[in-house]
């Protein structure tokens, strides 16, 4: 069992020129959390995650499924709605 477990590893990244020039903000941001810059930038890249990034693999997803043929005609969904309304209706 290793005695040191590495938490973290170290990354290198080109940012545009406009983000550099952001990075006061992200500086602003650490200092008024009493975090280092690094947590700032952890939080920022877990909501892309979160968010943007979860949605492009959920279309990757769904798009493989429809290639795969496991799919529903939305004409025969809606019929299966007007269906199922019309039965609780009577």
């Amino acid at each position: 069992m290793k005695k040191h477990q590495n938490l973290s590893d170290p990354v290198t990244l080109r940012l545009p020129r406009d983000i550099l020039e952001e990075i006061e903000e992200i500086e602003e941001i650490a200092t008024l959390c009493d975090r280092s810059r690094s947590w700032v930038m952890v939080r920022a890249m877990k909501a892309y995650l979160a968010s943007e990034g979860k949605d492009i693999r959920n279309i990757h997803a769904a798009k493989a499924e429809i290639a795969e043929g496991r799919h529903c005609d939305l004409d025969d969904v809606l019929d299966d709605v007007d269906a199922i309304i019309k039965d609780e209706a009577a």
